[in-house]
């Protein structure tokens, strides 16, 4: 812990110890760099402590709950008896307690100098810190890394409080709701929508605004996650907008831009992340910002005031946190000069843990069309019908590969149970521009998953066995 009673130089004062706070504080300390490491609350952020680790902690005893209505298919009679919200709170709970303790003694060991407290940019090299109790000291870094996070947004006009939360709050409701609302269809929206209906919501509707759920995927994900949802009973309205909200005794009585009305016992707001950046001195000291994000140069994350860095969820972009992770590296290794490769954002690999999993990485076929122009893009659908694997767990689902003509692959989308496991070939696949020649040649083990991404390349590479060229 940093002597909060004097001031202090450093080759790197992080400001945030998210995700990609923290890999940057971890890599800089290993190339022999002085490091400060700022954060008011705990290490690991939002993702550790209130999204991506809790979420699928609580998605993981959501397939649990689901075991016995997928036993009797199998000849297993199970009885489920009632979720302990108490029991699955503290599972979740003690998985995010010891990732942080493991995390705290990374940093611990690593030379970083922790230090709490809220810290502010106060000039082009400067970052004030403010303890609990009120004393403040400057710490002084050569180079500064912002890396200050996300927030739960909200839309105008709708406060969050009583029955109307966010995905935080909505992780620590001592309660599975009966039947609610969830504004927003993109990630955040279908993994709760999927959790709540596995732990025995009796009804669960996502409104959105766009035409379909998760619209940022490719569109045959889309409409395959639709139909599968509707199988699941889960409700959903598309392409038309939200307008209000009001509390009742009893829930929360959503109306949208059509008149059409919804009731619910609780309206879960998830209609994305905001930049943390707001009363943290960026703009104060001359750096470059859009509707509250912090722009940096793509190839360097350097933002316009020389010597400071902005990675995670403040740079526009996608708000994952292995995307901040790896930006965090990037950057502790630029400052050190080795001239790391810039990322590619349309290499990051993307996954929604909803039943069923979505995955993906690169290009959708509409993307790839944008770019090289209808007639030099080819896809190919390889259906999960086909693979033995996927028969024995009972998923349907698809591996789509998208290529440009007599070229690489661009893009690969999935969706199907258990398919998220698969982003790792997938995105090698993505990112070192294999042709489906090339994977078509390597041998994928018999009975798994995986074997269907070699049978959608054989496919794609024009000499499919156990599908239609």
């Amino acid at each position: 812990m940093a002597d909060t009673s004097t001031d202090q130089k450093f080759d790197i004062v992080i400001l945030g110890g998210g995700s990609g706070g923290y890999a940057a504080a971890l890599r800089a300390t290993q190339l022999g760099k002085s490091v400060a490491l700022v954060e008011k609350d705990k290490l690991g952020g939002t993702c550790l402590h209130r999204g991506c680790v809790p979420t699928k902690a609580l998605l993981h005893v959501g397939e649990i709950a689901d075991t016995p209505a997928e036993a009797k298919a199998v000849g297993i009679e199970m009885t489920a008896s009632a979720i302990n919200t108490e029991k699955m709170l503290d599972f979740k709970n003690k998985v995010i307690g010891r990732l942080y303790k493991g995390l705290q003694g990374l940093v611990g060991s690593s030379g970083a100098t922790l230090v709490n407290g809220f810290g502010r940019l106060t000039g082009k090299n400067t970052v004030e810190v403010e303890a609990e109790d009120g004393s403040k000291q400057t710490l002084t870094g050569e180079n500064i890394i912002l890396a200050s996070g996300s927030f739960s947004k909200t839309l105008p006009g709708l406060e969050l409080g009583g029955r109307i939360i966010d995905s935080e709050v909505a992780l620590q409701l001592p309660e599975v709701p009966k039947n609610p609302i969830i504004l927003g269809g993109g990630v955040i929206g279908v993994e709760f929508a999927s959790v709540w209906k596995s732990l025995g919501a009796e009804s669960v509707t996502i409104i959105e605004g766009l035409p379909h759920l998760v619209a940022n995927e490719d569109e045959a994900i889309s409409k395959n996650l639709e139909r599968a949802f509707k199988k699941r009973k889960i409700a959903y309205s598309l392409g038309v907008f939200f307008e209000k909200a009001e509390q009742t005794e009893t829930g929360v009585k959503v109306t949208l831009a059509n008149g059409k009305t919804y009731e619910g016992d609780y309206l879960l707001v998830a209609v994305g992340r905001g930049p943390q950046t707001k009363g943290l001195g960026y703009e104060e000291q001359g750096i470059e910002m859009d509707r509250g994000f912090v722009l940096a140069n793509k190839d360097t994350l350097e933002t316009n005031v020389p010597g400071i860095y902005a990675v995670g969820d403040i740079v526009p972009g996608l708000q994952l946190a292995h995307r901040g992770f790896q930006q965090g590296i990037f950057v502790a290794e630029q400052i050190a000069g080795l001239n790391p490769q810039p990322i590619d954002e349309s290499g990051i690999p993307r996954v929604t843990y909803c039943e069923p999993n979505i995955g993906s990485v690169g290009l959708t076929e509409k993307q790839a069309k944008e770019k090289f122009g209808d007639d030099n893009v080819a896809t190919y659908d390889y259906n999960l019908g086909g693979n033995g694997k996927s028969q024995i767990l009972g998923t349907q689902g698809f591996i789509k590969l998208v290529r440009e003509k007599d070229g690489p692959i661009v893009g690969i989308h999935m969706i199907g149970a258990r398919l998220s496991e698969q982003i790792g070939e997938a995105q090698l696949i993505v990112n070192w521009e294999a042709e489906p020649e090339d994977v078509a040649s390597l041998i994928h083990a018999h009975p798994t998953q995986n074997e269907a991404m070699g049978e959608a390349a054989l496919a794609l590479a024009g000499k499919p066995l156990h599908a239609h060229a």
